[in-house]
């Protein structure tokens, strides 16, 4: 298995976690707060269980290697290591502290590449604790959320002779945009997701600072400020930088570029001004600060500061564009002499496309579908208006903003969906019809305008109807709706656009959940996790397909769930492009499920790999696969 960790930038708020742990003192001081993002360059490696013993390989960004450093899987031997200090200790602290609460046995890591540098303000030391925290998750499946994975490797790192900050192993959310409260030993976390790309460069300054020293006099100010320069260095880390973290939060999600330069020289000249005099010898930073007014990058530049410590360690620059962002880095290099390294915080991309499997036969439904498929049986839509069901599916799609469709079927019944989507009526059926139903008809092509047919040459189920759309789908994140369920939202909102807006914060893959019953679990899948963001953000753990009763109560149990209740999934997707190749392997390698190719696995190894978003929809499944159901929808739809 495959593992890249990033490194982190602290965009804003360096200091802040630790100096918001003090709030466990001195109730009055600030919260902490801070904007981190993942670096394009960390760590790469394969990882692979070991019966008995943690073994790291580890690379270095000149290209030297180190190890192998092996250590017995044994609580004693590890706590032994990483009280070292070193290299391999952060790897031992992490291992401990997963061993203390987790039943495992070894691991073996090869780190083959590493392009991160290290010591340079970029959480090097974090992004190994979070690769070993991550390795345990995925390869002894650990449940652990993102969240899980970064306090773990934050409990391993402090194990080491290491002081980091809680901000470090915020590297484990990746190359999104993370905005951290610190309160005390509470810490919250948010992500923030950008309208457009943004563009910076990372400078390596080639010089000196002393990062020990720094925060031994910064501490110095805590937990009680003595004197003026001490409440000079609470007033910036406290109310100073919630404001600015506060401004430029927004900005991001704005992608106001300009107002996010300005914050970023405001909150460095502020810096300057509070923070100097606490560690003249350090923070007076004369080589960042010659780079930071050197006038020919000017044309190119938004905004500049220091990172992480702060100190002649690294700088970071906004810059206008990709373009300007390489001659920024051309001037320094050429001029400077300082090495650069792009990072680039991507946007979220638009979802474009949606997917419905209709290719199944239906036999719940014979005879009925042995001369209409289930996806094309009337139903009164809201509206009043009586449509196919995939009708009403595509209509909620397109609403959402969605702009192409595709329909995956079998190739016998081409000729029904092209009839309906793509071919007029006879002007004797046209003349028959009311002037709205005739602008309805048009209506009706102008959707068709919108669907593409997908081909499954034979039935071979879920997971393969999916994998039908891999071609089609491209490279992107796209929507998966059930061609033989409605959905009615109890909001403004609808069931699918709630969807939309968590994979627009968030950049995940995200599956809609409704509480069902323990004794209708067996007909669907069904998803455990741990709750954020109030209550209807779930980070899933694990997936379950059609579990027993005995199962679902023994391990898919979730707090703030009705009692004998689970959350199922309620027939709406937004994956990224990542479940093609899995579903793809799954096929060549012939793995099937109640002899099928299945979903339900796949989407657990994507949450496995990338993360996988639940969200409790505020809204109704009308499920029209078997005939009670069906009869139940066409009565209780129309009045949703």
């Amino acid at each position: 298995m495959k593992i890249f960790v990033p490194g982190r930038i602290c965009l804003f708020g360096e200091h802040s976690d630790w100096a918001g742990g003090y709030r466990r003192i001195n109730a009055d001081i600030e919260k902490g707060a801070a904007l981190i993002v993942g670096t394009n360059q960390g760590l790469y490696a394969e990882v692979k269980p070991h019966p008995d013993k943690l073994i790291l390989n580890a690379s270095f960004e000149d290209g030297r290697r180190k190890g192998p450093f092996q250590i017995p899987m044994e609580r004693e031997a590890l706590l032994k290591e990483a009280m070292k200090g070193g290299f391999a200790s952060y790897a031992a602290g992490v291992a401990y502290q997963i061993l203390t609460h987790y039943r495992v046995r070894g691991l073996e890591i090869d780190n083959y590449h590493t392009d991160l540098p290290v010591q340079k303000g970029l959480s090097s030391s974090a992004a190994i604790c979070v690769l070993v925290a991550r390795a345990f998750n995925r390869i002894y499946d650990l449940k652990m959320t993102v969240r899980g994975e970064m306090e773990y490797a934050y409990l391993g790192e402090i194990t080491t002779p290491s002081r980091c900050g809680r901000l470090d192993q915020g590297c484990a959310y990746g190359n999104r945009p993370v905005k951290m409260i610190f309160d005390g030993d509470r810490l919250d976390v948010e992500e923030l997701t950008v309208p457009q790309t943004l563009h910076y460069v990372i400078v390596d300054l080639k010089a000196f600072k002393d990062t020990k020293e720094i925060l031994a006099k910064l501490n110095q100010s805590y937990p009680f400020a003595e004197d003026g320069i001490q409440k000079k260095v609470q007033e910036y880390l406290g109310p100073i930088n919630a404001e600015i973290n506060r401004r430029a939060s927004e900005a991001i999600r704005q992608g106001d570029v300009e107002e996010l330069g300005k914050l970023m020289n405001e909150a460095q000249a502020k810096f300057d001004a509070h923070l100097q005099p606490a560690c003249p010898s350090q923070l007076t930073s004369p080589v960042l600060h010659k780079l930071l007014a050197y006038e020919p990058l000017r044309p190119y530049v938004l905004g500049g500061k220091g990172v992480g410590s702060q100190g002649d360690g690294t700088a970071q620059f906004l810059v206008k564009d990709e373009d300007a962002q390489n001659k920024a880095m051309e001037i320094i290099e050429r001029d400077l002499k300082m090495p650069c390294m792009k990072l680039d915080i991507e946007s979220v991309n638009r979802l474009r496309k949606a997917v419905i499997p209709a290719a199944g036969f239906g036999n719940q439904l014979f005879p009925s579908t042995k001369t209409l498929k289930k996806e094309m049986f009337p139903i009164v839509d809201r509206d009043g208006r009586t449509k196919p069901v995939i009708m009403v599916i595509i209509e909620q799609v397109l609403n959402a903003g969605i702009e192409d469709v595709g329909i995956v079927i079998q190739e016998a019944d081409r000729p029904l969906f092209e009839d309906f989507f793509h071919q007029h009526l006879a002007v004797e059926h046209v003349n028959k019809l009311s002037k709205e139903d005739q602008r309805y008809m048009q209506h009706i092509m102008d959707i068709g305008s919108h669907v593409t047919l997908l081909v499954q040459e034979s039935q071979e189920g879920f997971g393969h109807a999916v994998h039908c759309a891999k071609e089609w789908v491209g490279s992107e994140a796209f929507i998966l709706m059930l061609g033989d369920h409605l959905f009615a939202s109890d909001t403004d909102t609808s069931c699918i656009q709630q969807l939309m807006n968590i994979y627009e914060r968030t950049g995940r893959s995200v599956v809609g959940l409704q509480e069902t019953p323990v004794d209708k679990v067996k007909h669907f899948g069904c998803v455990t996790g741990a709750w954020e963001g109030g209550g209807n953000l779930l980070s899933v753990t694990e997936f379950s397909e059609k579990p027993s009763i005995e199962y679902a109560r023994a391990h898919l149990a979730t707090q703030n769930v009705k009692d004998d209740h689970f959350l199922t999934i309620f027939g709406q997707y937004i994956l990224t492009p990542r479940i093609f190749e899995l579903l793809g392997e799954n096929i060549e390698r012939n793995m099937r499920e109640r002899g099928e190719f299945q979903l339900t696995s796949c989407l657990d190894r994507l949450r496995q790999e990338e993360g996988v978003q639940g969200c409790r929809v505020h809204g109704r499944r009308f499920d029209i696969g078997l005939p009670e159901a069906y009869r139940q929808t066409v009565i209780d739809y129309p009045n949703t």
